[in-house]
């Protein structure tokens, strides 16, 4: 099953995006690599805004991952053309709007990796980082991604 299909199958349709926001680009690519910018939590109507620890708990931060891993993926798929040009995804930068005293910020972005795994099989699996930091505009989460590409 394609990337792509089994996203749908998960009730997720990806779209392209417009890449060039007039301060930065969504996506770049150099070589077979593409890099993401930094993907917020808002996805439809629905959105994360506040921390971790406070406003929210942790399982309803690894849902904001989820749709920050799906705003990564829109962005892959709009510089690759489809996500089943995707080969790996090498690396997620998790990055956690924490509350004083909160510190689980990797059961934050199991959200993202749980994500990549099923998706991609053992294509999804990546090295990793979670952080806890003061999220611009106050996102709850915010994540980075590189995936390699054909």
């Amino acid at each position: 099953m394609s990337y792509e299909a089994k996203l749908q199958e998960m009730g997720y349709t990806l779209e392209s995006v417009e890449l060039d926001n007039g301060k930065f680009v969504l996506a770049v690519q150099t070589g077979n690599l593409i890099f993401t910018a930094g993907c917020v939590p808002v996805w439809g109507d629905t959105k994360y805004v506040g921390k971790i620890g406070s406003d929210f708990t942790v399982e309803e931060g690894y849902e904001a991952a989820k749709l920050c891993a799906l705003n990564c993926l829109q962005a892959i798929k709009t510089v690759a053309g489809s996500l089943d040009n995707v080969t790996r995804i090498i690396k997620v930068f998790g990055m956690v709007n924490v509350a004083p005293g909160f510190d689980n910020t990797p059961g934050v972005i199991h959200g993202c990796s749980d994500l990549l795994r099923e998706v991609f099989g053992d294509a999804g699996l990546h090295a990793r980082s979670a952080i806890g930091l003061t999220v611009p505009f106050n996102y709850a989460v915010e994540i980075e991604m590189i995936a390699e590409v054909k």
